[in-house]
């Protein structure tokens, strides 16, 4: 087996919950066209005098509340996924187990310096010779443009004008893998078990602009795949849960129907307990600890709910490592 590196990849996040901090990764994060598809004179303009100094504040606020002392916590919970891969790798491959590195696709460590560090052989523990193939993971289930897409093309960036171009296979999304589908159940019914169950189950996903998906992105049928899935694996009745779609930003309409929406028309409708989950993170970070744990509790019982119960990701939960285990060597064997 060629000397393999499997790169889990996530978005990013800031090297620290001040208002330096987040100002940077805004600024690396929404300068990608594949984030904000906007003229790029107009929009470097507006990004930098408008969005970043209006928002930077606001946001190391929101850092600040969901910040744990290790530092990030999707930083946090990807290195310990990176750990617990590696774990398995080498209980099931000894001495030529693949090596389980991380990355981000904005801040550090970049994508483009693990794998060219990791080709070069400079400054990477544990590994004793350049690698010759590299899986890359992103740690999105569900396809999007603005997500992976933008892996897809940090990538030819990095191999465009390489005379020795290596040997690159990507997992292109897993949204209904029967394996994530049942590492989302087990955290549901543990939850369940634990802390009782809600009225109602709200599958909330990040959102993107309805004219990306009008365009052809895949990623509101990959959410409404993995809803579905994860409803028929819980044994779920169609009334007994929803989806819904969260983290809007700007003017243009978004994917429908919003995940605010939704818990605004239940307490209407007089249910008084919610139970929520964002399948579309595999860690913990900002959209989930802070967005739908503080601010969407917040709405949910200021217009009257009684009971508003988040449910974690899956993390590096057993059965999630378990399943991106199999993943892995689905491709490298």
């Amino acid at each position: 087996m060629k000397k393999t590196a499997v790169i889990l990849v996530n978005l990013g996040t800031p090297e620290a919950a001040t208002k330096t901090g987040v100002s940077d990764f805004l600024k690396s994060f929404l300068s990608d066209s594949r984030v904000v598809e906007a003229p790029k004179l107009l929009w470097w303009f507006v990004l930098r005098c408008i969005v970043i100094p209006l928002r930077a504040k606001k946001v190391a606020k929101a850092y600040q509340e969901i910040w744990w002392e290790e530092g990030s916590p999707i930083r946090v919970i990807s290195e310990r996924q990176v750990v617990a891969l590696q774990q398995k790798m080498d209980e099931e491959y000894g001495d030529s187990a693949p090596r389980i590195f991380g990355a981000v696709s904005y801040g550090n460590p970049s994508l483009k310096d693990t794998i060219r560090e990791l080709q070069e052989n400079k400054g990477i523990e544990g590994v004793d010779e350049g690698i010759e193939k590299f899986l890359i993971v992103p740690m999105y289930p569900q396809y999007s443009g603005s997500t992976t897409g933008a892996i897809y093309d940090q990538l030819a960036d990095i191999t465009h004008g390489t005379r020795n171009v290596p040997d690159i296979c990507v997992i292109k999304a897993f949204y209904d893998d029967p394996g994530y589908i049942s590492a989302l159940a087990e955290r549901v019914n543990c939850h369940w078990d634990q802390q009782g169950k809600g009225e109602k189950l709200l599958m909330s996903f990040h959102g993107i602009p309805q004219e990306y998906a009008d365009k052809g992105d895949p990623y509101e049928k990959h959410c409404q795949a993995t809803a579905e899935a994860l409803a028929e694996n819980l044994n779920l009745n169609p009334k007994d849960w929803a989806m819904g779609f969260q983290s809007r930003f700007g003017p243009k309409k978004w994917l429908q129907p919003y995940t605010d929406e939704h818990l605004l028309s239940w307490v209407k409708q007089g249910v008084k307990s919610v139970d929520i989950i964002s399948p579309a993170f595999t860690a913990d970070c900002l959209e989930t600890l802070e967005e739908l744990n503080i601010g969407y509790r917040d709405i949910f019982m200021t217009a009257g709910g009684e009971n508003f119960s988040y449910i974690p990701c899956v993390n590096d939960s057993d059965l999630f490592i378990e399943f991106l285990g199999q993943l892995v060597k689905s491709r490298i064997n």
